[in-house]
């Protein structure tokens, strides 16, 4: 059954989301970071994908206190990403308490890094952040697109188990994910478990991705939004 991974992304200690990654267009809610991963935890979640919004702007990890109350009072998995473009920020990151880094930009700038990351550290533990724009890969908090595909990227790392694609067009727009895009994607490359992020608007856009065979997928702003409520996520994870 796919793993259900709620997002929470940041930008001042606190939780906002985007719509389309565009900074300009955020919304800000009440609820604290730890406060909602602790909300997550009690409902059985396991996993938790958090982003440095600041971090990914700034060019470096910006809200690692977040990290580390959140990893030191739950027991949850936390993936976080955002500004990891140094081997110092990496290791930043694991030393304030997330289990796995995501890392986009630096694989796109740097691969050579990026692939000495991924044997230093182990595949397990970085994860290949891919955000796509019509088509074309985005880095730099989704601030700059370059003249790359997934399939151009993914082939640069033939050590890589792991990837996050986000389809940026429907990131935070509540209108379902790129269903094809991600079929796609894990029917071509097996061996890598891809994190559907993206769009998911309800329940039933989960049920769709689960019966194509995806694995994990990352819920967001359908949370907040109360478009897929607490009492869901605990209901299907007690099903799984």
């Amino acid at each position: 059954m796919i793993q259900i991974i709620p997002a929470i992304d940041i930008i001042e200690g606190r939780c906002v989301r985007l719509s389309q990654g565009d900074y300009s267009r955020s919304r800000c809610y009440d609820a604290q970071p730890l406060d909602m991963a602790l909300r997550y935890e009690e409902t059985g979640i396991r996993r938790l994908h958090l982003v440095d919004l600041d971090g990914a702007k700034a060019g470096g990890p910006q809200n690692l206190k977040v990290l580390e109350q959140i990893a030191s009072r739950t027991s949850l998995e936390v993936e976080l990403g955002g500004g990891i473009k140094s081997t110092d920020a990496l290791r930043a990151v694991f030393e304030y308490g997330a289990t796995y880094a995501i890392c986009g930009s630096v694989a796109v700038k740097q691969p050579e890094l990026f692939n000495e990351w991924l044997m230093a550290f182990g595949p397990e533990k970085i994860i290949l952040g891919a955000d796509l724009r019509n088509g074309r890969v985005s880095v730099n908090g989704w601030l700059e697109d370059v003249d790359m595909t997934i399939d151009d990227l993914i082939g640069l790392f033939p050590s890589v188990s792991q990837i996050i694609c986000t389809d940026i067009s429907k990131d935070g727009m509540l209108r379902g994910p790129a269903f094809d895009l991600y079929t796609d994607l894990q029917g071509r490359w097996p061996a890598i478990d891809f994190t559907v992020s993206g769009g998911i608007s309800s329940m039933s856009d989960i049920e769709r991705l689960d019966d194509a065979g995806l694995r994990r997928v990352i819920v967001g702003k359908a949370i907040y939004e109360n478009r897929i409520t607490l009492k869901q996520l605990r209901e299907w994870l007690q099903n799984a």
